[in-house]
C-alpha cells in the first residue's frame, strides 16, 4: 500500500537569498506530494470498495426477490455449476491419453538405457533464459543459475545458460560473482538489461541479441528444470517439424512449508497435468504459460512480448494461436517452482494474473469469430468451430464464471440471513436441495468434481500425497469462490486501470 509519506519531496536550501522562499517552496512540494500520495491510496483501495459493495448489494438484492424469481436465479447458477464441473472433468478424461502416452515414452526410454533419438551433435541450438528481477530474487539466483550450468544434461556446445536480469540499484557481490560465471562455465552468458522494469523489457532486450539458436526456453528465477527437460523438449521439436512451442509441467516443490503452499501443490498438480493437457486435446489448443516454455527462436523474434501487458505470457501465448501456430503441452518436460509461503505473496500474485487474464481476454476473444491471421507471414486460414468453442470457454465464459460463482454465493448467503438454519441437515437441505432439480445437478456436478480429482490423484507429483488431495477436495467449493473473487478484484483493477506490476516475494 502506498503511504502519502512516500510523496513528500524535502527542499534542502543551500544559500541565506533563498531562505526566505523555503517555506512556501516547501508547502507547495509537500501538499503535492500528499495528493500523490492519497491518489496512489484511492487507486490502490477503489478496487476492493467495488467488490465489497458487489456482494454487499446482491446478498440484499437476493433477500427482497420473490420466490419465484429466486428459483429462476437458481436453476441457472446450478446449471452453470454444472456446466463447469462437466467441462472440468471431460479436460480431466481428455488429460488420460496424454499422461498415457507421457509414461509410454519414458519406458521406453529406460528400456534403451536414456538413449535419445537424436545425437548431441545434431540437436538444435539451445538459449535457455532464467529471466530475474533481483531485489527480489538475489538470494536464490546463484543457486538456480549453478544448477542450471551443471545439471542441465545437454550437450554444452549446443546450450547457452543466459541470466538475463533488472535491478533499480547495483547488488554486489552478487552482480560480480554473476559476471565472473562464464570464466568458469563456457556456457553461460550473465545479461543486465537497462531501465528495465519487468521480465517482458527483459526478455525483448534479449531478442535483440543474435546469438545464433534455434530454440529459447524460458524460465523464472525460482525453477529447477529437470536435467532431462531441455533434451524431452529439443527431441518434441525434432519428432514434429509443425511444432512451434512446447509447454512442460511445472511442479511445486515446497508443498510442504506451508498449509496454503501444500494446497497450490495440488492446484498446480490439477492444472498442469491435468487441465492443460486435457484441454489441449479436447479443444485442439495449447498454452504458453510463462515459465518452463519453449520457443522456436525465430517465432519468438518476430512476436517478442507485450510490456504493457500484466501477464505478457498469456498474451504471447494467445497472439501465438491466432496466427496459427501450434503449442503442445508435453508431461515429460518438468521444472520445480515454489509456490508463495505467505497470504499477502499469494493474494499479490495472484490479482495479478486475473488482471491479466482480463485483459487477454478482452483483448483476444475475438478469436471466436475471426479466422486465423498471421500479418508478419500474410498467413490466412478458417479457425475450426472446436477451436472457436475452446477460446470461447477459455476467455469468455471462464471469466464470466467468477460472476455466476459469486452471484450463486451471494444467493446462499441471503438465505442464511433470512432463513438461518438451527440444524445440519436443515442447512444442507436449505443450501442443496431448496428445488427438487438441485438434487441431480448437485450430485452430477459433484460426482465430476471427484472423478477429477481422482485423475489428479492418478498423475500427482512427489512433492504431493494424498491427503493434501482429500483436504485440497473437501475445501474445493471455498476455492472456487475465492478463486472467483480474485477474478472480480482482477476486473475491479482493470476498470479503474491499475497498473502496478507485483512480482512474487522469493526465499
Amino acid at each position: 500500500m502506498s503511504d502519502p509519506k512516500d510523496y513528500i519531496i524535502e527542499i534542502v536550501e543551500e544559500t541565506p537569498s533563498e531562505l526566505s522562499n523555503k517555506a512556501s517552496t516547501k508547502k507547495t512540494w509537500t501538499f503535492a506530494g500528499i495528493v500523490q500520495g492519497l491518489s496512489a491510496i484511492i487507486l490502490e483501495w477503489t478496487p476492493f470498495g467495488l467488490v465489497a459493495s458487489y456482494y454487499v448489494f446482491s446478498t440484499c438484492l437476493y433477500m427482497y426477490c420473490s420466490d419465484g424469481l429466486i428459483a429462476i436465479f437458481w436453476f441457472i447458477y446450478m446449471c452453470t455449476n454444472f456446466y463447469i464441473a462437466g467441462t472440468t472433468v471431460l479436460e480431466a478424461f481428455f488429460s488420460i491419453t496424454p499422461c498415457r502416452e507421457a509414461r509410454k515414452i519414458i519406458t521406453q526410454a529406460q528400456e534403451k538405457g536414456w538413449l535419445f533419438p537424436t545425437a548431441d551433435r545434431q540437436l538444435p541450438i539451445l538459449d535457455l533464459i532464467i529471466v530475474a528481477y533481483l531485489p527480489n530474487e538475489q538470494d536464490i539466483i546463484m543457486d538456480r543459475a549453478m544448477y542450471a550450468l551443471e545439471q542441465l544434461d545437454y550437450s554444452r556446445e549446443r546450450i547457452r545458460i543466459n541470466i538475463v536480469y533488472n535491478t533499480p540499484n547495483p547488488i554486489e557481490p552478487l552482480e560480480s560473482e554473476l559476471h565472473q560465471l562464464p570464466l568458469r562455465y563456457p556456457h553461460a552468458r550473465i545479461i543486465k538489461v537497462p531501465a528495465s522494469t519487468s521480465k517482458a523489457e527483459n526478455l525483448n532486450y534479449f531478442l535483440t541479441l543474435d546469438t545464433g539458436s534455434d530454440l529459447i526456453a524460458i524460465y523464472d528465477c525460482d525453477h529447477y528444470p529437470h536435467p532431462n527437460s531441455p533434451r524431452w523438449a529439443a527431441e518434441r521439436f525434432m519428432a514434429d517439424s509443425e511444432v512451434d512451442i512446447v509447454q512442460g509441467r511445472c511442479i511445486v516443490f515446497n508443498s510442504n512449508d506451508t498449509f496454503l503452499t501444500s494446497m497450490i501443490a495440488v492446484e498446480f498438480d490439477k492444472i498442469y497435468a491435468v487441465s492443460h493437457p486435457g484441454r489441449s486435446t479436447m479443444w485442439g489448443f495449447g498454452l504458453f504459460c510463462g515459465s518452463n516454455g519453449y520457443w522456436r527462436t525465430s517465432l519468438l523474434r518476430e512476436m517478442k512480448m507485450d510490456s504493457s501487458m500484466l501477464t505478457e505470457d498469456i498474451d504471447s501465448a494467445l497472439r501465438a494461436f491466432s496466427r496459427g501456430c501450434k503449442t503442445v503441452h508435453d508431461l515429460n518436460v518438468t521444472s520445480y517452482e515454489l509456490a508463495p509461503t505467505t497470504v499477502s505473496a499469494f493474494w499479490k500474485q495472484r490479482l495479478r494474473w486475473a488482471q491479466g487474464w482480463a485483459q487477454a481476454s478482452m483483448r483476444h476473444v475475438k478469436m471466436v469469430y475471426n479466422d486465423v491471421q498471421d500479418p508478419l507471414r500474410e498467413a490466412h486460414s478458417k479457425r475450426n468451430v472446436t477451436a472457436r468453442l475452446g477460446v470461447l470457454s477459455l476467455l469468455l465464459i471462464r471469466e464470466s464464471s467468477y460472476y455466476l460463482v459469486t452471484q450463486y454465493t451471494c444467493l446462499v448467503l441471503s438465505f442464511l440471513i433470512v432463513k438461518f438454519p438451527s440444524s445440519g441437515k436443515e442447512l444442507w437441505t436449505l443450501v442443496y436441495f431448496q428445488y427438487p432439480v438441485s438434487q441431480w445437478l448437485f450430485i452430477i456436478s459433484l460426482v465430476c468434481l471427484v472423478a477429477t480429482l481422482w485423475i489428479t490423484n492418478q498423475v500427482k507429483s512427489e512433492f504431493v500425497s494424498r491427503r493434501m488431495i482429500i483436504i485440497f477436495s473437501a475445501l474445493y467449493p471455498f476455492y472456487l469462490v475465492v478463486n472467483a473473487t480474485i477474478g472480480l478484484y482482477g476486473h475491479a483493477r482493470q476498470l479503474v486501470k491499475y497498473s502496478s506490476w507485483n512480482p512474487t516475494a522469493r526465499k
